[in-house]
């Protein structure tokens, strides 16, 4: 078990098409999940002050998230709408992302010295909290950053010294494209750089060897892809981090290179990274045979 913790976005996607709105948002997704596979989660956000926020902390509360260093404004939370259009599905933001990026969260030092406590931090493009995300890395926390489809390589320039992990979608680009943009990822500074291409599954580079792992494919349990890409990396990189502890500690939390040859520690590396990237696509594909990021869905 590791501690992570979500800090960013949260918003909230209605389905009009059903009638029936849900809890989501990179960062509010990535700390549900990790706590349903039994880590302790917290997230830290920009909490609204409107009809909407009951329905962002009731998951949070009944799953015992701490939330409790969020800000609460006055304001608007984030709202999406999907519909279905002969067999499409298409997405909107409705406004701006509401108060997220009205007001972004201000990482005071309470915040970030109770981010210091965590193994892992998550945040995303839709947070706004860009200018401030070298300040979590400082405190030694290793931070995935998920870009999604929203970047340009200019992003990877900006950002990437700054974060320990990447993960974008990978838009559909050619396989030598996207390995050619994880290299850049880790030569800018990332220990890890992750994409998903869709069937195709995912791609990770960790500096040393490419990995690749296709998805489940279960076509006929798939009601909702929405989050399919949140679980995917949620379920890797905690399963990754967590194999990554055990082995520190298995060296009496000290370095591991001090008792283990080289080769052992690629070939460690190599089965976690294996086993990781699976234990990923089975959150992904049990995550698509429910409604909505992860359930919780109330009537619009």
């Amino acid at each position: 078990m590791i501690r992570v913790i979500g800090v960013g976005d949260n918003v909230i996607d209605r389905y009009r098409h059903r009638g029936v709105m849900y809890p989501g948002g990179n960062s509010l997704n990535f700390a549900v999940y990790a706590k349903k596979l039994g880590h302790q989660a917290a997230y830290m956000g920009v909490i609204a002050d409107d009809r909407y926020a009951e329905v962002i902390t009731r998951p949070l509360r009944e799953l015992r998230i701490d939330y409790s260093h969020c800000e609460f404004v006055h304001g608007a939370t984030g709202l999406s709408t999907t519909t279905i259009e002969n067999g499409d599905r298409t997405i909107t933001d409705d406004n701006d992302y509401g108060a997220v990026k009205a007001t972004p969260l201000h990482l005071t030092e309470d915040r970030l010295n109770y981010i210091a406590t965590f193994d892992l931090a998550h945040s995303s493009c839709f947070s706004f909290i860009e200018d401030q995300l070298h300040r979590i890395t400082e405190r030694g926390v290793p931070l995935v950053y998920d870009f999604s489809d929203e970047w340009n390589e200019r992003d990877f320039d900006a950002l990437c010294p700054a974060i320990g992990i990447a993960f974008f979608s990978g838009k559909k680009l050619p396989i030598p494209e996207l390995k050619r943009l994880l290299e850049r990822a880790v030569h800018l500074g990332c220990g890890l750089a992750v994409t998903t291409i869709g069937k195709q599954g995912a791609l990770v580079f960790n500096g040393r060897k490419f990995y690749q792992s296709a998805p489940y494919n279960l076509d006929a349990a798939v009601v909702d892809t929405l989050g399919a890409g949140d679980s995917f990396l949620t379920g890797f990189l905690t399963t990754y981090m967590e194999g990554r502890k055990r082995f520190a500690a298995s060296a009496g939390g000290g370095d591991p290179s001090a008792h283990t040859s080289a080769d052992d520690r690629d070939r460690y590396d190599d089965a976690l990274m294996e086993y990781a990237m699976q234990a990923g696509n089975l959150l992904a594909i049990n995550n698509c045979m429910f409604y909505g990021a992860f359930g919780y869905g109330v009537g619009l």
